[in-house]
């Protein structure tokens, strides 16, 4: 069953009461018996838990492998390129002082 909370305007007391989906909502306040309240909307949590659910149905850093690949992946190439034109370099430089 739901948890479904609820404020008076009259008063302005908050509370949650259990209901079935079918039940209607409550009108009278418990509180000062005046017919003033009103649902409040709550955000709810969802929590995906166990092997029956992939990477991307729960956003979080642990669980983002992907662009940790990817990161990975473009961080080498980078360094594989830095490396080459490093290594390049020295050799074009040699071989023009032996040029000379």
């Amino acid at each position: 069953m739901p948890v479904y909370t609820y404020r008076c305007e009259a008063c302005g007391i908050q509370f949650e009461r259990h209901q079935s989906f079918t039940d209607n909502p409550l009108k009278t306040c418990p509180e000062c018996r005046k017919k003033a309240l009103k649902k409040v909307i709550t955000p709810t949590k969802i929590i995906f838990k166990g092997s029956g659910f992939y990477a991307t149905d729960h956003k979080s850093p642990s669980g983002d492998t992907s662009s940790s690949r990817k990161a990975d992946k473009e961080e080498k190439k980078s360094e594989a390129k830095e490396n080459s034109s490093a290594e390049s370099k020295p050799a074009s430089t040699e071989k023009s002082k032996s040029s000379e």
